[in-house]
């Protein structure tokens, strides 16, 4: 997959490319030039895999110049019990983003997905984890 400037003057780059560079020469941010389309059969798939099983789907379809099983490697590596399991009081720890359903409300569920369970107890630990290791991953290169 390749990736193209919001600015639109600078060369196309892939995913590891643009990895550790920030934002584009022409300080615009890095989009997909094209989006992947997922299907109703995929999204069905993907029901009750684990989080890091379901963020390799994801991230596979935005992310092909990492090999198959490292990717693998590096969501299984990041999305653990062990670096997931704080503030929790009830939820089990292999749940690393444990969704709570609030009620009903007009025929609908309304759930609370729970993403402060990581080191520093704040949503970015979701994201902040894996680039870590990407990062890792791309500087061994």
């Amino acid at each position: 997959m390749r990736y193209q400037s919001t600015r639109g003057n600078s060369p196309q780059q892939s995913f590891l490319e643009i990895l550790l560079g920030g934002l584009a020469p022409d300080g615009g941010l890095y989009l997909p030039t094209e989006y992947p389309q997922v299907t109703k059969e995929q999204l069905d798939s993907w029901r009750g895999l684990s989080y890091a099983d379901l963020a390799y789907e994801v991230l596979s379809l935005y992310c092909d110049d990492i090999p198959e099983a490292d990717l693998r490697a590096l969501l299984r590596k990041t999305y653990t019990e062990q670096v997931y399991c704080n503030g929790r009081t009830e939820d089990k720890a292999k749940d690393i983003t444990p969704l709570h359903w609030l009620g009903e409300e007009q025929g609908t569920r309304i759930g609370l997905l729970s993403l402060s369970n990581g080191p520093t107890l704040a949503f970015k630990d979701m994201a902040m984890q894996l680039l870590g290791n990407l990062f890792e991953y791309a500087l061994k290169k």
